[in-house]
């Protein structure tokens, strides 16, 4: 059974976990391999202050009391009067469970409860998985790209995405 419950402070090693994870399999491929080993360990050890300091809402879907994926958003810094999530990842392990779904369902009713009739997010222009799923949430590309630098000095294309809520 699936659950999703929001995360505090003593879940940052399992968000970590999971953002790592989901990232190596997903993005770690763009990068040189000692960058992206980098980037990893930097997930996994960047949650408990994300969660600390309650700037977003960061929520954790369960399955079986196994956590497997997490979502975050907050308002919009760009976009006024809409919500952003600003982070969608899921484990490897439960891709094709539908706990990403779950996740995603219960991100947009609690958006939708925090007063937002609109959210938007961002993703790699290169991840079609990625972007089949948001599709398949009822998002939309809106024509907005831009570039965006991890940190290697090889800034990536993303595209944005929104839809009501």
């Amino acid at each position: 059974m699936f659950e999703v419950r929001r995360a505090g402070p003593h879940d940052g090693d399992v968000l970590g976990e999971i953002h790592a994870a989901a990232w190596e399999a997903a993005y770690a491929p763009f990068f040189a391999p000692a960058f992206a080993a980098r980037a990893v360990q930097s997930r996994r050890t960047r949650w408990h202050e994300r969660a600390a300091q309650g700037a977003a809402t960061i929520l954790l879907a369960e399955l079986d009391s196994r956590p497997l994926a997490l979502s975050a958003f907050s308002p919009s810094s760009t976009r006024p009067g809409r919500a952003e999530i600003h982070t969608f990842y899921s484990h490897p392990d439960s891709w094709g469970s539908g706990v990403a779904a779950v996740l995603m369902a219960e991100t947009l009713r609690r958006v939708r409860n925090d007063g937002f009739a609109q959210v938007h997010l961002w993703t790699l222009r290169d991840t079609p998985q990625s972007r089949r799923f948001y599709s398949k949430c009822g998002f939309t590309e809106c024509g907005t790209a831009r570039t965006f630098d991890f940190g290697d000095g090889n800034p990536l294309d993303q595209v944005e995405y929104e839809r009501a809520c």
